[in-house]
């Protein structure tokens, strides 16, 4: 059974889960307003341009009539709540440079474990953050308890003599498991002379797409156990590239 959080512990993640969920609403502004476009014929208007406001008076339907005034009416309310979004996106990420440079450089500490989780070529504050915040902070006692938090261990299901995988348990944090997900991607640009990554490709020679599917969660299952037991053990994985410590 997990821990109940302190109260500073669950203080210290709402940026990181505020800042999930105000990417998510970018994400769906952007969209939707691409969608009431396609509507009228228009494909090619980029939302996240700087003077899409601008462009927006002078776009034209697929008929090359003017955009209708109630819709270019609700596209200028739609850029405005992309503008507000992107900028408290941009507030928490400052606010949260600003607190790891304020902070002493302490041996041991969240900030601590977010600044050598930075170092690590191919993992971003954001991702520092998070992983730090949502589970490596946490009193695991093993690499078994870190790989079942973060939900990415095996669901076997066993009868007699019959025994299968019945995919992901998802019991864990879906938070912690999709950022590991998409980190061992990452990782695989990255870092691709480490011994993670030599182990990823010599398990799937074969190309196919279902089999890397199958091996980058147990990529990510590794690499999350060894960004642990750096952060905890101060032991560097084998091959990874560190940045230079600022």
């Amino acid at each position: 059974m997990a821990a109940i959080p302190t109260l500073e512990e669950e203080d210290t993640r709402r940026p990181n889960r505020e800042r999930e969920n105000l990417v998510t609403e970018r994400t769906r502004l952007i969209n939707q307003m691409k969608a009431i476009l396609v509507r009228f014929g228009i494909r090619t208007f980029k939302p996240t341009l700087r003077k899409a406001e601008e462009k927006l008076e002078g776009l034209r339907t697929a008929e090359g009539t003017p955009l209708p005034q109630n819709t270019r009416a609700e596209m200028r309310r739609q850029l405005a709540r992309l503008r507000v979004v992107r900028e408290q996106i941009s507030a928490i990420e400052r606010e949260r440079l600003r607190k790891l440079a304020a902070a002493p450089a302490e041996e041991r500490g969240p900030h601590a474990m977010v600044r050598l989780l930075a170092r690590v070529l191919g993992v971003g504050v954001e991702t520092a953050d998070m992983l730090v915040n949502e589970i490596l902070l946490r009193h695991l006692r093993d690499r078994k308890a870190v790989a079942r938090y973060a939900g990415l261990t095996g669901s076997p299901d066993e009868s007699g003599r019959r025994r299968r995988e019945r995919g992901l348990a998802r019991a864990g944090s879906a938070r912690v498991r999709c950022g590991m997900i998409q980190l061992a991607w990452r990782f695989l640009r990255f870092q691709k002379d480490s011994a993670l990554a030599q182990w990823f490709r010599a398990r799937t020679t074969d190309g196919r797409s279902a089999t890397r599917k199958i091996m980058i969660v147990a990529l990510a299952r590794k690499l999350l156990i060894a960004l642990w037991r750096l952060v905890t053990m101060g032991e560097v994985p084998r091959g990874i590239i560190l940045r230079a410590a600022s």
